[in-house]
């Protein structure tokens, strides 16, 4: 069901709540927020028509921070609550913020499913790889070994990657974005938008109190050129400073080469295809990480299929066209009726 566009043109004012941002000073939750901001006005819609839905965290104070409808949740419950708020009014845009901890952990039932149903809503994950609202607890996505408030001799867990359970959920979209990168995680957001289903990009965000510097193997400035990977559909998969390294598929894995050595051209390189059903290429991807691998940023995935919310508008549609019954009066004399005198 489309979703009504503005008639006249807003700007990143109009979407700016009136309450102070509650953030620590460095949070990569301000970025995010900026981005937001700015990603809005240009989807185009009109301001009654954005509906922001979070759980509990930091991140989660989003809704206050946006003048759009929205609800700040309960823990790990924002996926379930958005899914009701987008199939009881379809002319929502429904955007779900959420941690690595509220969406992974107490909510990781409800965000696999709102994947795998594809619900037609676009859904960030901040994630910051702790629990930084309770001070500092490790989370799904923590790096094994890592000392944290409850974890005093390093996690013994093996983290979850975000991008693998969407993936592997059968989801039609998941990008990432970093939160200093604003032109991309904006671009990113934009695709987000225009995608018909559960929309996901992950926010490799830092926090600056409790777990600062997490995404530093792929973010400081004198390796991040090397370990981060752009992805454009249609565009062979290159970087490095020098624009000089590539991936290529060797057999069924993915093989990082240098364009010029052993008589590797650009035409070697492996292309971009981000619409295919097949999730084999998406899921290696996804997958990748420094220092064998740059990071896959970008949009990895954008399938297309149809989304819950058209199977159940098409599913209703058809039950009310053959029902034999069609209102109140059919309903009280169906079956069987006695007259009372």
């Amino acid at each position: 069901m489309a979703i009504e566009h503005s008639k006249v043109e807003l700007t990143k004012a109009d979407f700016a709540s009136d309450q102070m941002v509650k953030w620590c000073p460095g949070c990569g939750d301000h970025s995010i927020l900026a981005s937001v901001l700015n990603v809005f006005p240009k989807i185009g819609y009109k301001k009654e028509n954005f509906c922001v839905i979070s759980g509990i965290g930091c991140s989660s104070r989003f809704p206050y921070y946006v003048n759009t409808y929205g609800f700040h949740s309960i823990h790990g419950r924002a996926a379930a609550i958005a899914t009701g708020v987008k199939i009881a009014n379809p002319k929502l845009s429904v955007w779900i913020n959420s941690g690595d901890g509220d969406a992974t952990a107490i909510g990781g039932n409800h965000f696999i499913h709102v994947v795998r149903r594809n619900m037609d809503v676009n859904y960030i994950l901040f994630n910051n790889r702790i629990y930084g609202l309770t001070k500092g607890q490790y989370s799904p996505t923590t790096k094994q070994g890592q000392i944290t408030k409850t974890s005093p001799f390093g996690v013994i867990d093996y983290p979850f990657n975000p991008g693998e359970l969407v993936i592997g959920a059968r989801g039609t979209f998941f990008a990432r974005a970093i939160d200093t990168q604003s032109k991309q995680l904006q671009d990113v957001c934009m695709h987000m938008a225009a995608h018909d289903g559960a929309a996901v990009v992950e926010v490799l965000q830092n926090c600056v109190i409790f777990n600062d510097g997490t995404h530093k193997e792929v973010t400081d400035k004198e390796v991040r050129d090397d370990r981060q990977l752009w992805l454009e559909h249609g565009k062979p998969m290159i970087f490095g400073k020098n624009k000089d390294k590539g991936i290529v598929l060797r057999g069924t894995k993915l093989e990082v080469v240098t364009i010029g050595e052993n008589g590797i051209t650009e035409k070697d390189i492996l292309v971009h295809d981000e619409t295919t059903e097949n999730t084999g290429i998406h899921m290696m991807l996804a997958q990748m990480r420094p220092p064998e691998f740059p990071l896959a940023t970008g949009v990895i995935r954008a399938y297309k299929q149809p989304t819950y919310n058209q199977l159940f508008e098409k599913q209703m549609q058809e039950a009310q066209e053959n029902a034999k019954i069609k209102c109140v009066d059919d309903l009280l004399n169906s079956g069987e009726t006695w007259e009372v005198k």
